[in-house]
Order: C-alpha cells, then structure tokens, then sequence
C-alpha cells in the first residue's frame, strides 16, 4: 500500500497537531521555563504538584501513558480484524491507515511518559521492545510501499505465490518428458513360445502406415519414431508352373524414396548425436536445477551464465534442434523469475515474524507494567 496519497493527509495533520499540544502540555508543566515568551499554559491545564519523583508516576504521565497503551491495544486489534472479514467496523483501509498514523503518534506520548529517561530494569526491557516493535513497523511500511515497484520491474509477470510449487512441478514434468523423448526405445522383446511365422507368407512392400507413436511432447525424434504396419498376403499352395515364371521374371520394385534417406547413416547418427547432447545437458544441468529447493545455489540461476549455456548447446546441435533449446531456455528463465518472486515475497513478509509476537510481547508487559505501577507504587 502507498503511503503518500491524499488519504493519509488528514491523518497527517492530526498526528502533527497532536504531537505539538503533547510537547506544549508536557513542557509547560514540567519545563516552563523552555517555553518562548507568550507560549505559557493556560492554569487549568497545569496541573497540581505531585509526591512522584518519575514523570510517568503523575497524572500528566499517567495520562501519556494510558493513550499510549490504548493505542497499542487498538494497533493489536488490527491483526484480528485482518482474520475477520465478516466484521463491518470500518474496511481494512482505514484500520491500516489508523494504525499507522496512531502508533506513530505513541512515539512522542512514550518519550513524555517517560520523562526522557530509561528508568528501572523493567521500563528499560519495554524501552527496547517499543524501540524493536516500531522500527520492525516503520522497515516493513517502506518495504511494501517500495516492493511493488521493484516487483513491477524486475518481474513481466507475478504468479500468484500459492500456486508457484505447482508451477515448478509442471515445469519440471516437462523437461523429464522431452529427456525421455530423446532416449531410444527399448527393443522390444520376443515371445520365446510364439509361433513362428509362416514361410508361405510374403510382406508387401506397399503396406499403410499404423497410427504414430508420438509423446505429448512434439520433438525430431518423436516424431520420428513411428511404427509402419505390414499386410500379410497367403501365397497359393500349388503355384502354377506359368505363375512361378512370371514371378521370377518381375523386375525387382525400385526401392521407396524414404528407405534411401533413411539408409544414410549420417542422418541418423547426428540426430542421435545431438540427443545425446541435450539428454546430457537435461540431466546434468536442467532438471537438478529445475528440482532443486533454491534454485540460486545453482549456476543456471544466474541469468549470464545461462545465456552462455544455451548459446553453447545451441551452437552443438543442428538447426531442427534449436527450437528444443529455447524451449528448455523458457523454462530455466520461468524457475529463475519464480525464484525472485518468492525472494521478494519472503522480504515482503519477513519482517512480520518480528513484528507481530513482539507487539504481542510489548502489550503483555505494558499491562502488567501498569498493573504494578498503580497498585504497588
């Protein structure tokens, strides 16, 4: 939430205002004397003289420091009403303006309750947790009036945090699909009891192709990896004398264009080269960091390291195999920019930890404090 905006103004002049007529009351009672000429308080705003030795043990004391306290008990209350939404006392925009205006306002009230001095062990111990529980406050008001913009600029675009994990996990289901896409199949066993096949039967050079084997993930290899179906034909049992011949005499079929390519062995050893490349590169590199709990430790968490590691095994693999780089380049670039925002996120949130049980602390402490103060002193 932005601070500097018009809805603070008022409060702003409120806590200034209030800040000057505690300062005037204060040392108009206590330091009369610092006062510029004409700024006397009026006698009914002076009060009586007093047995306490200690500020905080007068009335005007006492009365700094229950607006105090109960300011505290307001500012803790503002924790409850965040968990209750169903409560109509006001929207969390002015219970957060509120507490941020007051609290600051318990500043001036706590130094002229106290009388500009620590005291005993027990208001030095509520000293420091005041002093803990404001600046833990002020750090974490700076931090999300700063934090959004940081994040709009460091990050194109904010993921809703719960959901990050399985973002992660999807991410990482992909890259072990296409490393698996990339590994040959097994062969395929033979069944030792199976009959064999019949040796009057001939194999058609002509058969349709079965449906494609292809993974969910569309890579050079799975494509590639298709099953061709064979149509079995029965030869005649008693071929005719006239059939032989002919078939001796037909001229061998020429064979399919697809057969001669596939028959070259350079094209078939450089895609498994190339695989083996990016199957290493998955392995070694992408799915540990891809995996890994805090993706920063790694070298691919940092954004020029892996610029140069992608440009490197681009530059190992051919031309159909670039678009399976970048691709692999998305997803190390969506781990790093979920690892920032879950790094700003933690910032943004952090400084609650200390925030909050030390203002609960602070409000138990304070209460006995003014417990013992006004029946024991």
């Amino acid at each position: 939430m932005r601070i500097f905006n018009r809805s603070h103004v008022p409060w702003l002049i409120f806590v200034v205002l209030a800040t000057i007529a505690a300062s005037w009351i204060y040392f108009g009672n206590f330091h009369p004397r610092r006062l510029p000429a004409g700024f006397g308080l009026p006698p009914w705003l002076v009060q009586k003289p007093s047995e306490h030795r200690s500020v905080g043990g007068t009335p005007l004391g006492l009365t700094y420091g229950t607006i105090a306290f109960a300011i505290f008990i307001f500012a803790t209350l503002f924790s409850v009403r965040k968990r209750v939404v169903l409560w109509r006392l006001g929207t969390l925009q002015r219970w957060m303006r509120s507490h941020i205006w007051l609290t600051l306002l318990t500043i001036p009230l706590v130094v002229f309750h106290s009388g500009f001095r620590l005291g005993g062990p027990m208001t030095t111990l509520l000293i420091a947790l005041y002093v803990i529980v404001m600046v833990s406050g002020i750090y974490g008001l700076a931090l999300q009036h700063q934090m959004p913009r940081i994040m709009k600029e460091r990050l194109p675009a904010e993921t809703v945090f719960e959901q990050i994990p399985h973002i992660r996990e999807q991410v990482v289901i992909a890259a072990e699909k296409m490393r698996d896409s990339f590994k040959p199949a097994p062969p395929k066993k033979t069944d030792a009891g199976a009959p064999a096949p019949s040796p009057l039967k001939t194999v058609t050079s002509g058969s349709t192709p079965m449906a494609s084997t292809v993974g969910d993930i569309s890579t050079p290899t799975a494509r590639a990896k298709t099953v061709v179906g064979s149509t079995i034909i029965a030869a005649p049992l008693n071929p005719s004398p006239s059939v032989a011949a002919v078939g001796t005499a037909t001229k061998p079929e020429a064979p399919l264009p697809g057969a001669v390519a596939s028959a070259k062995p350079g094209a078939a050893e450089g895609d498994a080269d190339s695989e083996a490349v990016l199957v290493e590169f998955l392995e070694r590199q992408v799915l540990p960091y891809l995996k890994a709990k805090r993706g920063e430790r790694f070298r691919l968490g940092n954004s020029r390291f892996s610029d140069d590691a992608f440009r490197f095994v681009k530059l190992r693999v051919p031309e159909v195999y670039r678009s399976r780089v970048e691709e692999i380049q998305a997803w190390c670039d969506e781990r790093r920019m979920l690892d920032l925002q879950t790094k700003l996120h933690h910032w943004l949130h952090a400084w609650l930890f200390v925030h909050v049980p030390f203002s609960f602390l602070l409000l138990m402490l304070t209460a006995w404090h003014a417990f013992v103060t006004l029946f024991y002193y």
